[in-house]
Order: C-alpha cells, then structure tokens, then sequence
C-alpha cells in the first residue's frame, strides 16, 4: 500500500523592520503585495501540481526574490559603507536527504544568484570529501566538504560549474544608492569619497528617504510530499555595513535552521513512595500547597508523559513513534540573531520540550522574546534586537505554518489552512 502524500506548504517573507503605514504608502504596499503573492502562488503550484522537492521550491522562491529590485537581496541589495555590493550569504538547509544539510555562501559579487550558488554547494556535496581530508583536494571543482564558502574561491566554483554571473553593478538601484549616501552623511561620516559614481537611467526611481525599503532577509520554507522540509534564504546584509561583515544568514543556527526527529510517547510511571515523616507533622493545606515542589510530602509521583527521540533501532521498533519536523527562516537585524543562536534555539525548544514551533517563535521573535531582551536597554533606539521568524512544522503528517514579529512589520505570503491566498505585513490587515 503506498504511503499517503502530505499536503504541500510554504511560506515567504520579504524582510522585517520599522514599517508603519507612514512609511509604506498604498501604491508601494500594493507592489510588494502583487510580487509576494506572484511568488507564494508559484512556488506553491511547483509543489502541488508538479510534485517539485522541498529544495527546488524553497530554491525558487528565492531566485525569484533576488531577482526582483523591491528587496534586500540580489538586485536590489543595499551598499557596504565603502559603496560596493556583497551578498552576505544566500544558504539552504534541508530537514532530510543530504548529507551536508545546510550550506552557505558569503562575500558574493559577480553571482547573478548566490541561492543557486548555495544550492549547488549542498548538492555537490554527496560527492564532496571530508572538508579537504578524504582525497579529494586535488578536484578544482569540489566543495571539499565545506559548507560555508566566500568571496573569490566560491565565485571561482560558480564560474566553474556554470552560474549566471555579472557585472557587480548589476546588483545595483538608485534608491539603494541614495539610502547608501543619505546614511552616510546623517551619521556623520566626514567628507564620504565614494569609488563608485554609478549612471542612473532616467527610468531609475530615486529615493526621498521617506519611503521605507525593505530591510533584512529574504527567505522561504517549503514543505513537499514526501515530508520534507527546506529553508532557503538570501540578503545584502545592513545598510553601509562595515566591508567584510558576516551576518546571521549564512551562519548555520541563527537565521536559517531545519530539522527532523523521530518520538515516542512514553509514560514514566514512578512507583509510590512510603508516607515521609514530615508529612505527618504538616497540616493538610500545606502538603498541598508544597507537593509540586517536594513529592515526597505526599507520598508519590503523578505519571508524566515525555517525548523521547529515537535513534534508528528505536524507529522501527515502537509501536507509538512519531514524526515531527521544523524548518525556519530569520530576517531583521543579524547581529541580535546570531547573539541569540535564534533559529536553533527555538528548534530546540520544540524538540526537547512538549511545546509547539508557534509557542517557541513567539517567544524568541515575538514581542518581549528573547531577540527583543537581548537589545538591552538599546531596544528602540536602534534596530538592535528586531526581527521576526517565519517556519512551518509538521506534526503528524501535517504542516503547519507559523510566523512572528517584534517590530513594526513583516513582509509575509502564505496560503492558509483553508486554502485562502495570504500576504500581510503588519498584525492587522493594510
């Protein structure tokens, strides 16, 4: 008898930060709106309807967010203090299926798509050697086992196995630009020499500053058929960041994480113990109000249910074994991601705990979580500790899509649990 498919998933963000109605007009929340939508409604229509892996639609959704010059990624990136492009990392990481499962990319110019570059990292990698020791240094075109690869060396593998590549100006838009200079001059930086004195096409739309652009991550987590998870990821990191700076994207555990396990539900029943002594000597109401913490006053245990994973063995032994799976995707400010080990953390709170991947977003993203505590007391007078998580998990052969914020706004598509097309930025309705 064939197993029965799981309902395909999938959810996109298109980054998070200071977004208010003030900042983001009609005209420029129905633009974001349409390609958000466009892309959820396609990616999604790969999955369902072609059967395409979890990697291929994660993949996708984000190529076509690189491509597209609304977002902080690809073209569209913002500029490094010294004026020049580099796409911190686009990453991929697969709850199943591979054995490097999680790759990243960093310091990138001249691939047209880091995504597809970070793609081919983890793919490659079933026949890559052990990180440069198991025989296969001497093969120009292997990953060596890495999973982490930047600048000139992974733009050479790109070139090598064949990626689009282009002009670093490529990655360039005038509104980009402009936010690149008016930062500049309003932090105070004396006399800004720019390398770069790029010529804008009269069709280029110049910025006023009032408008807000799309800060953060791009990502997307897909969910196919076979109970597959993936989460892929893209960005052009802060706004004139210092040159050479690494953010939470490509950092395996903060902004990107996917996993699987398998569960038994097991009741540990612990056998009464004696009457204590005390007991004897202490008013009925105060055994009560004492018994959660010290059992022994009322002399036993109460059966309590734990969730044990299983190793291989266990698998196919129990009888009472579950599936359970997550996949997530950060965007907002890397730093506070990567302090707080973000993605993993609520990963691991699911796992190791009966709570639930929304219980454990909200608490890491969602307003008063852990990225807002880490900010201190700078929370609200920078963009320090901002941000929002989106992810799906599957629990019992069904995926469930899950998302929190704890700043003004995210950019969000999803399709509901009824069907219904979705695509919000803030709690409520634009």
């Amino acid at each position: 008898m064939n197993k029965p498919s799981i309902q395909p998933r999938l959810i996109v963000h298109g980054g998070a930060g200071a977004i208010s109605r003030a900042n983001l007009p009609p005209e420029s929340y129905a633009r974001y709106a349409a390609k958000l939508r466009s892309v959820n409604a396609e990616t999604l229509r790969l999955l369902r309807d072609h059967g395409a892996t979890a990697l291929d639609a994660a993949t996708h959704a984000v190529r076509l967010l690189e491509d597209c010059p609304l977002f902080n990624c690809g073209k569209g990136a913002v500029f490094t203090r010294d004026g020049t492009i580099e796409l911190e990392a686009s990453q991929v990481m697969v709850s199943k299926g591979y054995r490097k499962r999680g790759c990243g990319v960093v310091l990138i110019k001249h691939v047209k798509n880091p995504i597809l570059l970070a793609k081919e990292i983890l793919v490659r990698g079933e026949a890559d050697g052990d990180g440069g020791h198991n025989g296969d240094e001497s093969n120009p075109s292997s990953a060596q086992g890495h999973s982490v690869l930047g600048g000139p060396t992974v733009e050479a593998l790109a070139r090598k196995w064949g990626l689009d590549m282009v002009p670093e100006s490529h990655h360039w838009t005038k509104k980009r630009w402009d936010e690149h200079k008016r930062g500049l001059l309003q932090s105070g930086v004396p006399n800004p020499s720019w390398t770069q004195n790029p010529k804008w096409p009269p069709e280029e739309e110049s910025w006023d500053g009032r408008e807000y652009l799309p800060q953060g991550t791009v990502g997307c987590v897909a969910l196919d058929r076979s109970g597959v998870l993936c989460v892929a990821t893209s960005t052009g990191g802060l706004t004139n960041k210092l040159s050479g700076r690494i953010g939470d994207t490509p950092t395996i555990g903060a902004g990107f994480w996917a996993e699987e396990w398998f569960c038994a539900q097991e009741m540990v029943d612990r056998q009464p113990r004696p009457q204590s002594p005390l007991s004897a000597m202490v008013p009925d109401g105060l055994i009560n109000a004492f018994a959660d913490c010290m059992p022994t006053m009322n002399g036993g245990y109460n059966q309590v249910p734990h969730n044990l994973p299983l190793d291989e063995k266990q698998r196919s032994a129990s009888s009472t074994r579950s599936y359970r799976a997550v996949a997530m995707s950060g965007t907002g400010n890397g730093d506070s991601f990567l302090r707080t080990a973000a993605t993993r953390t609520a990963a691991a709170m699911v796992r190791w705990s009966s709570q639930s991947l929304a219980a454990s977003v909200q608490d890491i993203a969602g307003a008063g979580g852990e990225l807002q505590r880490s900010a201190g007391d700078r929370w609200g007078k920078t963009s320090e500790g901002e941000g929002g998580i989106i992810g799906i998990e599957l629990v019992d052969g069904a995926g469930r899509i899950v998302f929190d914020f704890n700043c003004g706004g995210m950019f969000r598509a999803w399709t509901d649990d009824s069907g219904n097309e979705r695509m919000m930025v803030f709690r409520e309705e634009y």
